[in-house]
């Protein structure tokens, strides 16, 4: 029988898995020595799995991509949510930020928690455009070439 400990190792947590599983096909009652056990063993093994298995939040696109994916849309099925083709596409893209009232339809209709859908995308900054110079007229080149 092992003695609880705090988990250090690979070894270690798998044997204490092990014994959560065979303690937990008794469904022992809470209060008793081997209640308390399962209990005091199951937080340690979570504890090890939170220091250990660490995953990264997806950005907003990449949760909208995988929740379109998971439920068989395609981007017509999101352009009555967001506005029409060109905007979801713009957005899927990351050449258009999300809406509060897109993140809100996305957030119902996808079932996406909405803080997910507010962070800013890590992977595809919005693209912003430079702007353009206005032309100058013929007489103002002229002037600038006449200069000597």
């Amino acid at each position: 029988m092992l003695e609880p400990k705090i988990i250090k190792t690979d070894d270690q947590y798998r044997a204490y898995l092990a014994e959560v599983d065979r303690l937990a096909v008794d469904d022992p009652a809470l209060g008793t020595p081997n209640g308390d056990r399962l209990e005091l063993l199951a937080k340690l093994v979570e504890e090890y799995e939170k220091s250990r298995f660490q995953f990264r939040r997806p950005d907003p696109i990449e949760a909208i991509r995988f929740r379109m994916e998971e439920q068989g849309l395609r981007q017509k099925d999101l352009a009555p949510l967001l506005g029409g083709r060109s905007r979801v596409s713009e957005i899927l893209a990351g050449k258009r930020p999300l809406t509060l009232s897109a993140v809100r339809a996305l957030s119902d209709a996808l079932n996406i928690p909405a803080d997910l859908l507010v962070r800013e995308p890590e992977a595809a900054p919005y693209r912003v455009r430079p702007k353009r110079r206005a032309r100058q007229s013929a007489r103002a080149q002229r002037k600038l070439a006449a200069r000597p």
